[in-house]
């Protein structure tokens, strides 16, 4: 076999592992917001830092300008959201990190952190694996201080 052809081949090899080992794109729900929140929305994920919790930015399915996730488990993350129940009774379970006001609601396998207080509702969805959940939140503060306007501070 000449020399050329091996190197090809054995590059397609590598390609093909690397690309077996690497997590493709992970299905996020996309929700379906008034346009003008839709606009604000789509600034806020574009604005997102290229890691959370040392995991890399990865594609969502489908893909959307609402939508992004990071690592595997995927951390999800989701612009335009409705209110979770019973948010509205719970402004005094609202918890700050960075200045940023969340609700916390404990699910199956780690928690989904719904902002609070803003004029937009952002969810970021963690898996238990990232224990304590609640430090993606860090990561994700500038974008929502920049782009989800406060209205009611934390009480």
């Amino acid at each position: 076999m000449p020399k050329l052809a091996s190197r090809t081949i054995g590059a397609a090899l590598c390609l093909l592992l690397i690309a077996g080992c690497s997590p493709g794109p992970t299905p996020v729900p996309v929700p379906s917001p008034a346009p003008e929140v839709a606009a604000a929305c789509a600034d806020l994920v574009k604005a997102l830092p290229a890691k959370v919790l040392d995991a890399k930015r990865r594609e969502a399915s489908p893909n959307s300008p609402l939508t992004t996730a990071y690592g595997d488990p995927p951390i999800e993350m989701t612009c335009g959201v409705t209110p979770p129940a019973g948010m509205a009774e719970a402004q005094s379970q609202c918890f700050e990190v960075n200045g940023v006001g969340w609700f916390a609601k404990q699910v199956e396998n780690g928690f989904i952190f719904t902002t609070i207080g803003r004029s937009l509702y952002f969810e970021v969805a963690v898996p238990a694996k990232y224990t304590p959940e609640a430090n993606a939140l860090t990561d994700v503060a500038d974008a929502v201080h920049r782009f989800d306007k406060l209205v009611t501070p934390c009480t």
